[in-house]
């Protein structure tokens, strides 16, 4: 009969057990050293190898030829074991097993010595559904066992076990495994299995499969099903994850508030037979994808998506405002919940579709924050633009724009030595012009301590070098006034110059051209007096200044 990959592959030795070194190493060096504990506890998220090292751990401790604290695989108590043969070994569910009645036959068996063994292993699988009869009836031999007993408790939700019953294990914890060394394993398999795994499909695998490489192992069987070449083609087809532009679709009806757009796509689901609690499920999970790519530097390890999907998901994440993700998730999980309680979940599907595009039919904290938000972005954006001032008699030369402004005008010829007839003043060309009038509009950027707050989340050594800087609106422009020519520097790259312009929307919601500030005479008074100064730092560490006439 044909065996599944997760059984056939199952670790036989604790070097072959994946993602778990501070579990595998600490048991081989205790088996080395003969320093075997009477109770041990494997707890972790499920498909992490909790059940296989317990296994592995029963072969080792009666192994008649163990190798450096691994078993041999060879002797007879090993094979033994593999087999079933070995009634010494016994595994006990206890979700099925839970009663006092089950624990006593436990203990009664517990008493007799081994009939082929060293040890009488007991594994009992998810302890944590033993009731409070069951355990109070199994603390006592668990504290004080007989000397060849040994008891392997495993359990997901390690909160549930009374407090008596932990300080008696050793505990073990068992983390979830990285995609990179679940996907090192499946390649592992694939190759000795004659099949074909592509390097982007086995990360897709790892990603899908939450840290279980158990799971990644059945959905590769799936796929294997498929075809023998897995591509990342092969993975979205067996998983489902084709076919997501539904999603894509009502997030931006909800970024449009378009109520009616939102219900089309939803009666087309449903006539299409797709269940509402699912959709409200991949919602809260396209939604989750969107808060991890606006608040986090890289969420390419924490999505499960193709690089296609994810590159159109950036787009839609970079267009909305956090405070409307975050909405959008506080009310799509509060609409699952009450999904799960009963009614009519297409009814409870357009309910929260029609509060998303309208939110000021509820009022919810979420949903004012996201209304607050929008009312600032929109003044933001719609201010106007301060009148011209008077230009200084003598203006500065105005300096070159890191990117996208108007030329300088040429410099002067330089001075002979000879005397030469002064000639009359040109008028100024239209570009210097240009570049007074954006300087002579430019207003303070109050929200540039902000922006600098974000830039640190990118770079310490860019933030670094604006420190003490300021900066100014003026139309499409922000003119930056840095102390450190090195600013100036770190702008002239476009990789440093994205990022500064990324800040900048993200706070003000606008993408400006950036360009060097050149303060005027009087500006330049202003930023010598000590108090200016202080003032400016103050409000560039986040302390509010109030300024009094």
């Amino acid at each position: 009969m044909y065996q599944v990959l997760y059984r056939k592959w199952r670790p036989q030795v604790f070097a072959d057990v994946a993602g778990q070194p501070q579990v595998t190493t600490t048991l081989r060096n205790e088996l080395m050293a003969g320093r075997i504990a009477h109770a041990y506890l494997f707890t972790g998220s499920r498909g992490t190898g909790k059940t296989t090292c317990a296994k592995i751990l029963a072969k080792a401790v009666n192994c008649l030829h163990p190798v450096d604290g691994d078993p041999c695989g060879q002797c007879e108590i090993c094979r033994g074991i593999d087999s079933g043969a070995v009634m010494d070994i016994v595994e006990i569910d206890a979700a099925s097993n839970n009663g006092v009645e089950n624990i006593r036959e436990l203990r009664e068996e517990a008493a007799f010595t081994p009939t082929t063994a060293k040890y009488r292993v007991y594994i009992i699988d998810e302890v944590h559904m033993l009731t409070v009869g069951a355990f109070n009836a199994l603390l006592k031999t668990l504290e004080e066992p007989p000397a060849h007993v040994l008891f392997i408790l495993a359990t997901t939700e390690v909160h549930k076990l009374p407090a008596t019953i932990l300080s008696r294990c050793q505990r073990f914890d068992f983390h979830r495994i990285a995609p990179e060394d679940i996907a090192a394993r499946l390649q592992y398999v694939a190759e000795h299995e004659n099949a074909t795994l592509e390097e982007q499909a086995g990360l897709l695998i790892a990603r899908l499969s939450d840290g279980a490489l158990r799971d990644a192992l059945s959905l590769l069987d799936q796929c294997l099903g498929h075809s023998r070449e897995v591509t990342v083609q092969v993975v979205n087809e067996t998983a489902g994850l084709a076919g997501r532009d539904h999603l894509f679709a009502i997030t931006e009806a909800i970024m449009n508030r378009d109520s009616a757009s939102a219900l089309d796509v939803v009666d087309r689901l449903y006539r299409d037979s797709k269940d509402m609690a699912r959709l409200c499920e991949e919602l809260i999970g396209h939604f989750r994808g969107m808060m991890l790519i606006k608040t986090m530097k890289d969420a390419t390890a924490l999505l499960a998506m193709t690089p296609e999907e994810q590159e159109r998901l950036s787009k839609q994440a970079l267009a909305a405002p956090l405070p409307l993700i975050l909405h959008g998730l506080t009310v799509l999980q509060a609409s699952l919940d009450r999904m799960g309680r009963g009614g009519n979940r297409r009814v409870e599907m357009e309910m929260t579709l029609i509060r998303l595009c309208a939110p000021e039919l509820e009022d919810s904290t979420a949903a004012l924050v996201r209304r607050i938000e929008a009312l600032e972005r929109q003044l933001r954006s719609g201010v106007p633009a301060p009148q011209p001032q008077e230009a200084p008699k003598e203006p500065a030369a105005p300096a070159p724009v890191l990117e996208e402004t108007p030329p300088a005008p040429e410099k002067p010829a330089p001075r002979q030595e000879a005397p030469v007839p002064q000639e009359p003043r040109k008028a100024p060309s239209k570009a210097a012009v240009s570049m007074e009038e954006i300087q002579a509009n430019a207003k303070r950027l109050e929200e540039w301590p902000e922006i600098l707050q974000i830039l640190r989340g990118y770079s310490q050594s860019i933030a670094a070098a604006f420190h003490g800087s300021s900066a100014y609106v003026s139309g499409s422009y922000v003119l930056i006034d840095a102390p450190q020519e090195l600013a100036f520097e770190l702008l002239r790259k476009s990789s440093q110059r994205d990022k500064m312009r990324d800040a900048i929307r993200q706070v003000t919601g606008q993408v400006y051209k950036l360009g060097p500030y050149k303060p005027t005479e009087e500006k330049k008074a202003e930023d010598q007096d000590p108090l200016a100064l202080l003032t400016q730092e103050a409000r560039q560490a986040g302390i509010e200044v109030i300024e009094k006439e």
